[in-house]
């Protein structure tokens, strides 16, 4: 699924470090023991002795990375496609999205922030997504005819026109606004199409009776740009936690994602997908964040140095 990804790196380099710190107090005593034995008039033989010396070692070779087998396991895949049959069968659903991602700190190590997303959906063409989160709130409604992107700290609305179906809503909405929700396979036509595009490795690893309140089936999967671990109801086949690391990602930071409070097919009221909200809002444009230059800008020429200046270097 496309969301999204070193506690025992950090114990180790804490126990190096103390063993780098044990080694050089034992360093400092030998020295210190050295010194006061030769001041104390010790026979220069035995100051001057020496063991004998050990041929150089040669510098140990880099161990090749580790060649993992691209392996299809017919029950991981199974339980893939049981999954994804459970979902697309809903005519309705209603579930919390609860999300938290990595993000990197100045410091090093990485810092976590956590979004809430309850979220309700109407196959074909209705969803709703109020979120709330370590940043700002906000909420998202789609009709079959339009999207509408509502901010409420700072009561702003953006409205946009869309496609009649989700699939494409979501499509539409990210490509026009930067909005993408990371449960987005969940509630799509075929969530095991977009896991099997470029599929490498799937395996089962065993059962978990912690996650999710129930017994759950975990396994692991790779595709071309993430690797997965999911959790999936032993009996009802619903999705309960995600971890995920993509693969293109230098940091390898994680994201987890808890599903939970499922309901499929229930009745939803006909004004759900509707925010009352609007009228009241300041209305902006349904767009994307990015920066935009103004019409005809362009960035200032570099000053010339005078005549008789020799060119500096610049970094």
């Amino acid at each position: 699924m496309k969301i999204f990804a070193r506690i025992r790196g950090r114990e180790r380099s804490a126990k190096m470090a103390l063993i780098r710190g044990n080694l050089g107090r034992v360093v400092s005593l030998a020295a210190l023991n050295l010194f006061v034995l030769t001041a104390s008039g010790m026979p220069a033989q035995a100051q001057q002795a020496k063991p004998p010396a050990k041929p150089a070692a040669k510098p140990a070779t880099k161990a090749a990375p580790p060649v993992v087998a691209e392996v299809l396991e017919s029950k991981a895949i199974e339980l893939l496609k049981a999954m994804s049959s459970r979902l697309s069968a809903a005519r309705s659903m209603t579930f919390t999205a609860a999300v938290s991602y990595e993000s990197p700190s100045r410091l090093g190590p990485a810092l976590v922030y956590t979004t809430k997303s309850e979220v309700t959906m109407q196959r074909p063409d209705k969803l709703r997504v109020i979120t709330l989160g370590d940043g700002p709130a906000s909420e998202f409604y789609y009709d079959g005819k339009r999207m509408l992107a509502f901010a409420p700290a700072e009561n702003l609305v953006a409205v946009g026109a869309a496609p009649p179906t989700i699939d494409a809503a979501l499509k539409a909405a990210y490509e026009n606004a930067a909005i993408y929700f990371p449960f987005t396979d969940v509630i799509a036509v075929d969530p095991y199409k977009d896991i099997a595009e470029g599929l490498k490795v799937a395996f089962y690893i065993g059962q978990s009776k912690v996650v999710g309140g129930t017994t759950t089936d975990i396994l692991a999967y790779v595709n071309d740009y993430v690797f997965v671990q999911i959790w999936i109801g032993a009996d009802d086949k619903l999705p309960r936690m995600l971890r995920a690391v993509f693969r293109d990602d230098p940091l390898r930071l994680r994201h987890q994602m808890e599903l939970s409070n499922w309901q499929l097919d229930p009745t939803v009221a006909a004004d759900a997908f509707a925010s009352s909200k609007e009228s009241a809002a300041m209305k902006i444009p349904f767009a994307r964040p990015d920066p935009k230059l103004p019409p005809g800008f362009k960035p200032p020429a570099r000053p010339k140095p005078p005549a008789n200046s020799k060119p500096t270097k610049t970094s």
